[in-house]
């Protein structure tokens, strides 16, 4: 009986320790699994933080930097557009569709890549914003997300450009062995100042952070004028930079005009006065008939005069426009419409 009870006792404790034993095993199976549990996220944690890591500098590829910094930041960032005065730029390479023609795809693709990596180089290098690229034109503003002044920001805009010419006349022998490129580089350069509409712009699945506007369109029609290897600014631009750049002086070969008419006009044409005004400003124009001529006001720092118009690569005097359509005009080509009354 004794021994019965022995053996029971026993038997109970076999059973519990087998029990505890494959507690013991399962335990260790679910440790051991949960442990590979934790390895997999964390393998899974590094990749999404290398994801992240590299998502700015991704995404500055495709984002103006002072953009990416900004969503990056946490700052808010509104999808509203503000309305702001802003330093607008545009450059364009002079007759880049005719000379792609000439290219092979490849040196195309290569041109293209030095010309753009450069030209946005220098601009952030002055803390330009840049806009977007359209083909070979470059557009960046001067004034948002973050601004120095009206002043500060104009003179900035002009100092990038200015160094981007000197850039490109200093790399014209490595361009033309490089990329095989058919002819003289050249550029033109349009610069205003003027009130936009900044912000996010586009539909809910895609948004395009930019500047909108009056301002916009004249810095463009600006570049268009603008003779080649030179800087086209407005009245406004003028009226910012006066007290630290020369108008009119040729330096070196960067050429900064002075135009106050073209936004004076919508489109591509502006009703121009045959008689002078009364009292006139620095950039008005008037035509004057019996000299067949296009006069503007301008201010040479000493006084105000009537000079011939329009804007050429050298000093004044100017062009005569002729009182006829040309029957093979070019982008930015001028005639008087004397039926209309009218610059065309």
């Amino acid at each position: 009986m004794e021994n019965m009870e022995e053996f029971k006792a026993l038997k109970q404790e076999n059973s519990k320790l087998k029990l505890e034993a494959r507690l013991r095993k399962s335990l260790a199976s679910e440790l051991e699994r949960q442990k590979t549990l934790v390895q997999e996220a964390k393998v899974e944690a590094d990749a999404q933080r290398d994801k992240l890591q590299k998502a700015p500098e991704q995404l500055s590829k495709y984002l103006s930097p002072q953009i990416c910094e900004k969503i990056f930041s946490g700052a808010e960032f509104s999808a509203k557009s503000s309305r702001k005065k802003l330093t607008i730029f545009f450059s364009d390479i002079v007759g880049f569709t005719t000379i792609s023609e000439q290219m092979e795809a490849e040196d195309l693709s290569n041109f293209l890549n030095f010309y753009l990596t450069n030209m946005c180089d220098i601009a952030l290098k002055y803390g330009g914003t840049i806009d977007k690229f359209i083909g070979d034109s470059v557009m960046v503003f001067f004034g948002d997300p973050e601004t120095n002044g009206a002043k500060e920001d104009a003179a900035a805009c002009c100092d990038m450009a200015m160094e981007m010419l000197t850039f490109l006349e200093n790399n014209q022998q490595q361009v033309q062995e490089m990329y095989n490129f058919p002819e003289k580089l050249e550029v033109r350069v349009g610069i205003h100042n003027g009130l936009c509409n900044v912000g996010n712009f586009g539909s809910a699945q895609r948004l395009d952070y930019t500047a909108i506007g009056r301002a916009v369109n004249v810095a463009s029609r600006l570049e268009q004028a603008a003779p080649k290897n030179s800087i086209l600014v407005s009245s406004a631009v003028h009226n910012l930079i006066k007290d630290k750049f020369e108008i009119w002086r040729q330096k070196t070969n960067d050429i900064i005009s002075l135009v106050n008419s073209i936004s004076a006009g919508t489109g591509t044409q502006t009703t121009i006065s045959e008689t002078p005004p009364p009292t006139p400003s620095n950039g008005d124009l008037w035509w004057d008939s019996t000299s067949g001529k296009l006069k503007i006001y301008y201010d040479d720092g000493d006084s105000l005069q009537w000079l011939d118009a329009f804007l050429s690569s050298s000093n004044p005097p100017m062009t005569t426009i002729s009182d006829s359509a040309p029957l093979n005009p070019n982008i930015g080509d001028l005639w008087w419409d004397s039926s209309t009354g009218k610059l065309k």
